[in-house]
């Protein structure tokens, strides 16, 4: 049996479905944003804020177009120090519980692998209590690199992002300007220009 993660931030989910799943995986405090409820929900931004002051909080929402749109407004109400960005692959299906796929059908969160969404909290750099990791300076991955690399600014970067986001198993939704901090979250430097050569 898998071991329940410790984790010192919290997780903001979009649904309960969501955090059933996720809550069989990590031990911290989970939060949903009821969909598109967390719009209107100012007591729910409240809380939110307070929480992320408190001990930071990891977004999690679907890969889909509605969960980029949830994940955008929340990034619009945190501060950017107090958020970390945990991203599940595009993975076509449906889930068990559904009679029908979702309208892009791609599966959410609740249709992860606990596998699959520990390989996404660890990318986005989730505090797991009682694992230390030894600090060093590394290189990191700039939007610079990606202009240069022809990830941005360019009459094909959009096709060659395409390619990019493909090749690492990430959303299609991802913006170039979200990118970087992306790939620096998943990546070395090194293995960065290790996938470049290779597309």
């Amino acid at each position: 049996m898998r071991a329940m993660l410790k984790i010192k931030e919290a997780i903001v989910v979009e649904g309960r479905y969501d955090k059933n799943t996720l809550s069989q995986l990590v031990d911290t405090l989970i939060l949903t944003t009821e969909g598109f409820g967390i719009f209107k929900d100012e007591e729910k931004k409240a809380l939110l804020r307070r929480v992320a002051a408190a001990r930071g909080i990891i977004l999690l929402t679907d890969s889909d177009g509605a969960g980029f749109v949830i994940r955008n407004h929340l990034k619009g109400i945190l501060p950017p120090e107090q958020i970390k960005q945990a991203y599940i692959p595009d993975c076509y299906g449906k889930e068990r519980r559904k009679r029908k796929p979702g309208r892009e059908g791609k599966l959410g969160v609740e249709g992860m692998s606990p596998a699959v969404l520990e390989q996404a909290l660890r990318a986005a750099g989730a505090t797991i209590l009682g694992e230390t990791e030894p600090t060093q300076q590394r290189r990191h991955i700039t939007r610079l690199d990606l202009y240069q690399d022809g990830f941005s600014g360019a009459p094909n970067s959009a096709e060659r992002r395409q390619r990019l986001l493909r090749a690492l198993e990430l959303p299609e939704h991802l913006t170039a300007k979200a990118l970087p901090a992306v790939l620096d979250t998943l990546l070395t430097y090194e293995e960065y220009r290790e996938i470049v050569d290779s597309l």
